[in-house]
């Protein structure tokens, strides 16, 4: 085994058949790991993620959206019967050292090049074990190491007034600024709600956006986010929630659902998000806390946070 940083691979590994990884990031919580991979290909990638789904047994859940990957994994070590076309590849190992998330990759031919050298190029990354480099027929495997961060979602209502403004384009604005400030800003998500709300500015959505974070600046995360939101919000009502790790309460997309379908109050968001230890917080006003609380229900479900309920 060999313990190889990006710029030892780069000058190793130099080659026509090595595609380097654009990032890889790992978000933990309790027993489970979000890994998120952006792939040097598009369409592409659908085969890797179609194949690590089937032939990994700690994969609880895998998609891609454009060329990142999403894997849901459980902590633990759980062996491929590898077969070429049928299991060609997947994650073996994941585990979780002090700060360090590690996982073991593996993969014949193609795939097992992908599994260390590829991602071992990316932005994210500190290091690889390289047991086997893969490609030909061979089997390729790796450790691929990287800093242990969390998932916190935002959600973001009422920024916009009826004469001016949008909340989804604001709430993006105010993400990519987080960027540039050093946050990994993951996605932007809108969320329909109750179309027929007559407090709404026009088509009634509210905006969570995801980011992962090391765990000693989550809160200087959501104090940025205030500050901007107080700086550029032209309304009286904006308010944001706070959802922290990787799990959704039942009873929050319950929430969720009830207020895409119908009306909702404040003093309900209030009440929930209480019971859910959720931070609602009032930035210029209180009707925004009913879509913010609302946007995080439904921010891993795409096709429900779209839906319009009549």
């Amino acid at each position: 085994m060999e313990i190889l940083k990006p710029a030892e691979l780069k000058e190793r590994f130099s080659s026509p058949w090595i595609a380097p990884y654009e990032k890889v990031l790992t978000m933990v919580d309790d027993d489970k790991v979000e890994i998120i991979e952006y792939h040097p290909c598009i369409s592409g990638s659908h085969w890797l993620v179609h194949q690590y789904k089937h032939s990994s047994k700690l994969i609880t859940d895998a998609y891609r959206d454009g060329n990142k990957h999403v894997f849901m994994t459980k902590i633990g070590e759980e062996p491929i019967d590898f077969k070429a076309s049928i299991n060609a590849a997947g994650i073996e190992k994941v585990s979780v050292e002090g700060d360090k998330v590690k996982v073991t990759h593996a993969g014949l031919a193609g795939a097992g090049v992908g599994a260390g050298m590829c991602r071992g190029l990316g932005k994210g990354v500190e290091y690889i074990e390289l047991y086997n480099a893969g490609g030909g027929s061979k089997l390729g495997k790796a450790t691929v190491v990287t800093p242990k961060l969390q998932k916190v979602v935002i959600g973001i209502d009422d920024t916009d007034t009826k004469d001016e403004g949008a909340t989804w384009t604001m709430a993006h604005n105010i993400g990519m600024e987080l960027k540039k400030r050093g946050y990994e800003y993951l996605d932007h998500i809108i969320v329909q709600l109750y179309p027929h709300n007559p407090h709404k500015t026009q088509n009634c959505v509210s905006i969570a956006l995801t980011f992962a974070v090391p765990e000693d600046k989550k809160e200087d995360l959501i104090n940025e986010t205030i500050q901007l939101l107080k700086k550029d919000s032209l309304s009286d009502k904006t308010a944001i929630a706070i959802l922290e790790g990787l799990d959704i309460p039942e009873k929050l997309r319950e929430y969720s659902i009830k207020t895409k379908t119908g009306m909702m109050d404040i003093e309900t968001a209030n009440k929930v998000a209480n019971e859910l230890n959720i931070p609602l917080i009032s930035i210029t006003g209180e009707q925004g806390k009913i879509g913010a609380l609302a946007a995080l229900g439904l921010y891993n479900d795409h096709e429900e946070a779209v839906k319009v309920y009549y």
